[in-house]
């Protein structure tokens, strides 16, 4: 990757991770990965899954998380070597 890529990449992952709910998101997968949106919304006590798929949008668009589809299902995993790399702190 070249090091503006690689720039770029960090700045998405930072700015992902810089809204607090959405680092809560990527924490508590770090912690429990394979997790659906309607468990994360009641770990998180979020009223609106909408604003909860917002955020695990944003978070799979930077890499930070991986989707797999199960029948009507989608569960989210952290991408461990995206968050090995820029974000560490996560898995404390």
């Amino acid at each position: 990757m070249e090091e503006q890529e690689a720039i770029q990449a960090a700045v998405k992952v930072y700015k992902a991770l810089g809204e607090p709910t959405r680092f809560k998101i990527a924490q508590l997968l770090a912690k429990q990965p394979d997790q659906c949106c309607s468990t994360l919304g009641q770990q998180l006590e979020m009223v609106a899954s909408s604003t909860l798929s917002h955020h695990l949008k944003q978070l799979s668009e930077c890499g930070l998380l991986k989707m797999r589809k199960e029948g009507t299902f989608i569960y989210y995993s952290p991408d461990m070597d995206v968050i090995q790399k820029y974000a560490p702190y996560l898995l404390v």
